[in-house]
């Protein structure tokens, strides 16, 4: 893509100054309010570090060497989602690009906004085969929303000023800029391109909703006596907090959330019935299978929300807004398509309803409201206890009883369901692999929220398989003093591949044992300069975790959990979300109402009960 936006006689007028193609990078990232860089260098990238180095000697940017460009992909990508500001990473060319590519999936999936740059081998050795080349424009193109290699650093300016505008615009996501190394060496004369002056031909996204949806809407919203809002990462983006509290309240509608879409609604809000899906709550997923009209704000209809689609809010009418308008009917057709960012859309609809000047009827979710409320005390998320083990919930609600309102990052598995479950985030508060489900992810995440935020609390989350793909990291805390918190949920498996084993496979465990060959945590953290503990013990754990919070540093706490708790309730492979198993069973001494039995499985269970506690058959 090239822009027109200043004219060629205007840029010829201004004055330009010989400077070379890393020079024209590093001024450009500096005028797109770049402070911070994750990278790792490398001989087809050295001719930009040489220049990073004078740039960093006058503290105009910090560069973080990680230690592994994994781990900088993935460190953009958190200081990304805590700051809604597009993160940068730097790797050299072949492995060094290619180490990436985990980190620019993974941000591809969840449309995190990032430039990466790599290096390149010169211009005259690509498609040699020379020394550490890898095309790596060819290998990111299905995991990038655009690429560029640039070829004349004339075109520095203009490439990055696009790649910014790019990833940050529209569904953001990760944008590629591949400079091969001479084109960091040559000279020319550089005229600067300003942030925002772009304008890409047939590049323009859909902003403002269609009026007319946006009223069909509104009238559905209206007339629906079971109305459930289920909002998703889409909400986060576009900073639509205020916009869905006002339209859950004046309409009295509850509202569930993705993985995703955690800290979009207020968790301890009345209408809150926290996520839905795979993992999540009863109530959230009897609320969306019994709603009348589901309200998708910023959702993709992702399988592990949807279990088996046909039966996703079957006797609903949908809404969709989405800014990508690929995604509005990809897997659910909706009765109200509309295409535009979520907040511009819900700012449009509380005007009209303001304009209409008709007071909603707030008792008309009335009945609604007290079922799934009957729901969320019949089917609450269940903390085990245990007097000489720690159960994992237990670790996550004390971390949230005494670091409420920290930065949660997760790894991926068991450990990341039970902290989606028990925390309760604020907006851009809770960062963890959606789509891709990237184990590693959680600690150079970590890092570069606290990067950006120096004086927030950081606080990651893992598992003791997941910690170890990206463990190096630990030098680069250490290294520079990044105050971030990790605490493993420490159980000796690969967790959630032997809960599925259990479950689905017959218990025969194949290769999900991380017992053997298990690091010494504690002495590893010390190994690399940080501060281990390891707490094994129930009694320990509140001033454990007071202390680990406390620590003026980097802190890696191994905390042994119940080897074999599962995290409950499940949506099985195949089955609709109202088919959860691992639902408590209801107290005795509340069955008040006769006793009747599942026509699917003949479990006993009581004729008030919408829902069968043994299979999830709808009674």
């Amino acid at each position: 893509m090239r822009s027109q936006t200043i004219a060629k006689k205007e840029v010829q007028q201004k004055m330009s100054t010989p400077k070379s193609g890393a020079f024209a990078l590093m001024d450009s990232l500096k005028r797109h309010g770049v402070e911070h860089i994750f990278g790792y260098p490398g001989g087809a990238i050295l001719p930009i570090y040489d220049e990073l180095y004078r740039w960093e000697a006058r503290g105009e940017i910090q560069h973080i060497l990680v230690r592994h460009e994994q781990g900088a992909a993935h460190a953009a990508d958190g200081y990304a989602r805590a700051t809604g500001k597009v993160g940068v990473c730097f790797g050299t060319s072949g492995p060094g690009a290619t180490n990436l590519v985990t980190g620019i999936a993974t941000a591809h999936m969840d449309s995190i906004p990032m430039v990466i740059i790599t290096g390149q081998v010169p211009r005259a050795a690509i498609g040699s085969d020379a020394f550490q080349e890898t095309d790596i424009y060819g290998i990111t193109l299905p995991i990038v929303k655009h690429s560029y290699v640039v070829r004349d650093p004339k075109d520095m300016a203009w490439i990055i000023a696009e790649a910014f505008h790019i990833a940050s615009t529209g569904r953001p996501g990760p944008v590629l800029v591949d400079i091969p190394k001479d084109v960091g060496l040559e000279e020319f004369d550089y005229v600067p391109v300003e942030p925002g002056t772009v304008k890409l031909a047939g590049y323009r996204p859909t902003v403002k909703g269609n009026p007319r949806q946006i009223n069909q809407a509104l009238n559905l919203i209206r007339e629906s006596k079971r109305p459930l809002l289920y909002v998703g990462g889409g909400a986060i983006a576009s900073a639509a907090h205020d916009e869905l509290q006002q339209l859950a309240e004046i309409f009295q509608i509850p509202v569930t959330t993705t993985l995703m879409g955690k800290g979009a609604f207020d968790e301890n809000h009345p209408l809150s019935v926290s996520m839905l899906g795979m993992h999540g709550t009863a109530y959230a997923n009897f609320a969306v299978t019994e709603c009348d009209l589901l309200i998708a704000v910023g959702a993709r209809f992702d399988d592990r929300v949807t279990g088996k689609l046909d039966t996703f809010a079957s006797h609903a009418q949908v809404i969709h807004i989405d800014i990508d308008p690929a995604e509005v009917g990809k897997n659910r057709a909706p009765q109200v398509p509309i295409v535009g960012d979520v907040k511009l859309v819900l700012n449009d609809l509380l005007r009209r309803y303001e304009e209409q000047g008709i007071p909603a009827q707030p008792q008309q979710t009335k009945e609604w409201l007290a079922r799934i409320n009957r729901w969320r005390e019949e089917y609450p998320l269940q903390v085990s206890h245990y007097p000489d083990r720690i159960s994992p919930q237990e670790v996550v609600v004390e971390l949230h009883r005494q670091a409420p309102n920290a930065y949660y990052t997760t790894d991926v598995g068991q450990h990341q369901m039970w902290a989606a479950q028990f925390l309760k985030n604020g907006p851009r508060r809770w960062i963890s692999s959606g789509g891709l489900g990237t184990m590693g992810y959680g600690m150079p995440a970590a890092m570069g929220v606290k990067v950006a935020l120096p004086n927030e609390q950081v606080i990651c989350v893992a598992g003791d398989a997941s910690i170890q793909m990206n463990i190096q990291e630990l030098g680069t805390l250490a290294h520079y003093g990044i105050n971030v918190k990790t605490v493993i949920l420490n159980n000796g498996w690969l967790g959630m591949v032997r809960q599925w084993q259990e479950a689905f496979y017959g218990e025969r465990y194949s290769s999900s044992d991380m017992e053997v060959g298990m690091p010494d945590f504690v002495k590893l953290a010390e190994a690399y300069g940080v501060k281990g503990m390891q707490v094994t013990n129930p009694e320990q754990l509140e001033d454990a975790i007071a202390e680990i919070l406390a620590h003026d540093g980097p802190v890696l706490a191994d905390i042994r959990v119940n080897k074999d708790e599962n995290c409950y309730p499940m949506v099985a492979p195949g089955k609709s979300n109202a088919q959860m198993i691992g639902l408590p069973e209801r107290p005795k001494s509340d069955i008040v109402a006769e006793i009747i039995y599942c026509s699917n499985c003949g479990a006993k269970t009581i004729s008030t009960h919408n829902f069968c506690p043994e299979c999830g058959t709808k009674l």
